[in-house]
C-alpha cells in the first residue's frame, strides 16, 4: 500500500498539471449511480461465475485482465513519455502477464494498474462522496466474507488465472511461481503454518487509493497523505485483528481501512 499510495499521489500530481493546462474540471459524480453500477458489476460477475463453465471463461477472463494491466502501464508511462513509447510499454506489459504470469510480474502490474485507476477515477469524485462509497462497501465486505461469497468469488477467478489480489509468498523463491498455482480456495481449508501464500483483495489497495486522489486534489498533496496513512495504519490493523482474534481466517479488510480513513478524513476536514 505504501508504494501504491506514492506512486498514485506522484501519478496524480502530473495529471494535476495536465488538468490545470486543459481546463478540466471534476464531475464530481454522485453516489447512487456508482453504488448500483459497483454492485451491478458484482453481480453480473457472479452470475457468469456459477452458470458458465471455467475452460469457457479461462481466456475471456485472461485477455480482459492482460487489457487492464495495459492500460495501468500506458496511464502511467504516457504522463511523462512520448505516446508511441507507452504503447510500446503497455503491449509488453499486457502479453508479458497473459504469456508469463508469474506471482512477481502479477503483483507488480497489478500495483501499477491500481494506482492508474486511482489517479484517474479519485480525480471524478468528491471526496466526501468517495468516502461514503467506501463505507457502504466495507459494509459489504463485512456480509461477503460471512457468508463465503468473497472467497467463492475469488477462488473461482483464480482457476481462470486472472486474480484480482495482491499473493504473498511465504517462500522467496515462489515469488517466481506461476499465477495458474494459485488456488485461493485451498487457503481457507489449510492450517495458517502450512500455507504457501496469503492473499490480500486489490479493492483493500484500489478504494484507499481513489480516496487519497479525491482528497488531494481538494486539499492537496499534505492532506492526501495524511488520508494514506490512515489508510495504512487500517490495513496494519486488518492483519492484527486476522491474526489475534480470527487466527487465520479470511477477514474483511476494508472495515478497518475504511474506519480509519474517515478518521484522517475527517482530521483534514475539521483540525
Amino acid at each position: 500500500m505504501a508504494l501504491a499510495l506514492a506512486l498514485t499521489l506522484y501519478v496524480a500530481s502530473l495529471q494535476q498539471v495536465f488538468v490545470e493546462e486543459q481546463n478540466i474540471v471534476s464531475p464530481d459524480v454522485s453516489l447512487g449511480p456508482v453504488v448500483l453500477y459497483f454492485f451491478g458489476v458484482v453481480a453480473v460477475i457472479a452470475i457468469i461465475l456459477f452458470f458458465i463453465p471455467l475452460r469457457w471463461l479461462r481466456w475471456a477472463f485472461r485477455l480482459l485482465f492482460a487489457l487492464m494491466y495495459a492500460w495501468g502501464a500506458f496511464v502511467i508511462s504516457a504522463l511523462s513519455l512520448p505516446v508511441a513509447a507507452a504503447y510500446v510499454i503497455a503491449a509488453i506489459c499486457g502479453l508479458a502477464w497473459l504469456f508469463w504470469a508469474r506471482v512477481w510480474l502479477h503483483d507488480l502490474l497489478l500495483l501499477v494498474a491500481l494506482a492508474a485507476a486511482g489517479s484517474v477515477f479519485g480525480f471524478l469524485f468528491s471526496p466526501w462522496t468517495f468516502m461514503i462509497f467506501m463505507l457502504v462497501i466495507a459494509v459489504y465486505d463485512v456480509v461477503a466474507v460471512r457468508f463465503g461469497f468473497m472467497v467463492w468469488m475469488a477462488d473461482k477467478l483464480s482457476e481462470t488465472v486472472a486474480l484480482p489480489a495482491f499473493v504473498f509468498p511465504r517462500k522467496l523463491r515462489d515469488w517466481l511461481m506461476g499465477l495458474g498455482g494459485v488456488r485461493v480456495g485451498e487457503l481457507k481449508e489449510q492450517e495458517v503454518e502450512a500455507r504457501e501464500y496469503s492473499v490480500l483483495g486489490g479493492g483493500d489497495i484500489g478504494f484507499p487509493l481513489m480516496l487519497t486522489v479525491a482528497v488531494f486534489f481538494v486539499g492537496g498533496l499534505g492532506d492526501a497523505i495524511l488520508v494514506g496513512v490512515f489508510a495504512l495504519a487500517g490495513l496494519m490493523g486488518a492483519f492484527l485483528i486476522q491474526a489475534l482474534w480470527f487466527k487465520g481466517k479470511p477477514v474483511p479488510a476494508l472495515p478497518p481501512i475504511a474506519g480509519l480513513s474517515l478518521v484522517g478524513f475527517l482530521i483534514v476536514t475539521y483540525a
